[in-house]
C-alpha cells in the first residue's frame, strides 16, 4: 500500500511537471505568432539579434498578451475548482453561476449610466479611455454576484442542483439588467458594451496587469497551501471538524479569496467563460479529487488552455484577431460535455 501511494504521488508529481512545461512551451510559442515573422527563430533573433522593431513587437504587443492569457487562465481555473469544493457542485464555475454575468452588468452600467465607455483606437485594436472605472464597476458586479451565491450556498437546504439552478437564475437576472440598460443606452455606448463584454486578452496594458498580478498571485498561492483542507472538506463538514479542519471558516475564506480571482480577470478583460469548468476536470483525470495537486494542476491548465486559445484566435481568421472569449465559449460547451461522459472513469483510475 505504502509503495502505491508513493508511486500515485510520483505520478501527480510528474504531471504537474509536465503541465508547468507545457505552460512554458506555449508562452514561448505565443510570442512568435502574428504577421510579423514566426517560429521560434524568431526568439533568438529577439535575444541576440538586438532588433529593436522586433523587440518592440514582443514586449509591447505579443508579451502583455500571453503575460495576462497566464494569470488569467489560472485565475479562473483555479477559482473554478475551490468553488466545485466548497459549494459541493462539480459545475461551479465563475462563468456558470453567474459571477461573470454579474462583471457584465457593472460595465455596462459604469459605460452607460457614469460614462466610462468612451473607446479610442491605437496601435493594434480599440481600448477604453476609462478603463479604470469600468474595471471597477465590474469588480463590484462580481462581488455582487459571488454574495448572492454565498447567501444561497449558506441556506440549510442548498443542494448542489439548487446551487447550479440559481447560478443560471443569478446568471439571467444580471442579463437582463445589462438588456435594459443596453436598450436605452446611445450607440456609442451599446457599441462599447459590447465590446467590453468580448473577453479579450490584449485590451490590457502593463499597468492592468501588474493589478492582476499582484490580486492573483497571493490568492492562488493561498489556494495552493489549502489542498490538505479542501480535501478534508470532500469528507464533509462534520468528517472535516474532526480532522481539526473549522468547514464554516474555510468556506468563507475561499468564497473571499475565488471571488477576487474571478473578479479581478474579469473585470479587466471581459467575459472569459468554460476555462474556470473545463481545467480542473481535466486535472481530475490525471490527479483525481487530490487538492494538494489539483489547485496547482488546474492554475497550469487553465493557463495552458487560453494561451492556446488566443493562438487560434490569431491564427483561424488571419489576419483577424477574434476575442478569445468567443472561441472559449464555443469550445468549452462541447469539451465539456466530453468530459462530463468521460471525466469520472478517468478520475476513479487516478485515485486508484
Amino acid at each position: 500500500m505504502q509503495k502505491a501511494y508513493l508511486l500515485s504521488l510520483v505520478k501527480k508529481k510528474l504531471t504537474l511537471l509536465f503541465a508547468f512545461v507545457l505552460t512554458l512551451f506555449l508562452a514561448a510559442y505565443s510570442l512568435t505568432v502574428g504577421s510579423y515573422e514566426s517560429g521560434f527563430d524568431m526568439l533568438h533573433t529577439l535575444f541576440f539579434g538586438h532588433d529593436e522593431t522586433l523587440w518592440y513587437l514582443v514586449s509591447e504587443l505579443r508579451a502583455p498578451r500571453v503575460i495576462s492569457a497566464v494569470f488569467v487562465g489560472a485565475s479562473l481555473a483555479v477559482s473554478g475548482a475551490v468553488m466545485q469544493n466548497i459549494l459541493r457542485n462539480p459545475l461551479a464555475s465563475p462563468f456558470t453561476l453567474g459571477i461573470s454575468h454579474g462583471a457584465a452588468f457593472g460595465a455596462t452600467l459604469a459605460i452607460t449610466v457614469f460614462g466610462a465607455g468612451t473607446l479610442t483606437y491605437a496601435g493594434v485594436g480599440a481600448k477604453f479611455a476609462n478603463s479604470g472605472a469600468i474595471a471597477l464597476f465590474a469588480f463590484l458586479g462580481s462581488l455582487a454576484g459571488s454574495a448572492l451565491i454565498v447567501a444561497l450556498s449558506a441556506m440549510r437546504r442548498s443542494a448542489p442542483e439548487f446551487i447550479a439552478l440559481s447560478g443560471i437564475a443569478i446568471g439571467a437576472f444580471f442579463g437582463a439588467c445589462t438588456m435594459l440598460l443596453q436598450y436605452f443606452a446611445t450607440d456609442f455606448q451599446l457599441a462599447a458594451t459590447v465590446f467590453w463584454s468580448f473577453g479579450d486578452l490584449g485590451r490590457a496594458s502593463y499597468r492592468e496587469i501588474y493589478i492582476v498580478a499582484a490580486l492573483c498571485i497571493p490568492s492562488i498561492a493561498a489556494l495552493c497551501l489549502l489542498g490538505w483542507s479542501f480535501n478534508a472538506m470532500l469528507l464533509g463538514d462534520i468528517e472535516a471538524k474532526s480532522l481539526g479542519v473549522n468547514a464554516t471558516s474555510l468556506r468563507i475564506l475561499a468564497v473571499a479569496l475565488t471571488t477576487v480571482l474571478a473578479s479581478a480577470a474579469t473585470a479587466f478583460y471581459g467575459i472569459i467563460g468554460f476555462v474556470g469548468l473545463i481545467a480542473p476536470h481535466i486535472g481530475r483525470i490525471f490527479v483525481g479529487d487530490d487538492y494538494r495537486y489539483l489547485t496547482p494542476l488546474s492554475a497550469l491548465l487553465g493557463a495552458s488552455l487560453l494561451l492556446a486559445s488566443d493562438v487560434a484566435s490569431r491564427v483561424v481568421m488571419f489576419p483577424v484577431i477574434l476575442p478569445v472569449g468567443i472561441l472559449t465559449a464555443m469550445l468549452g460547451a462541447p469539451l465539456f460535455l466530453y468530459l462530463a461522459m468521460f471525466a469520472r472513469k478517468g478520475s476513479h483510475h487516478a485515485r486508484a
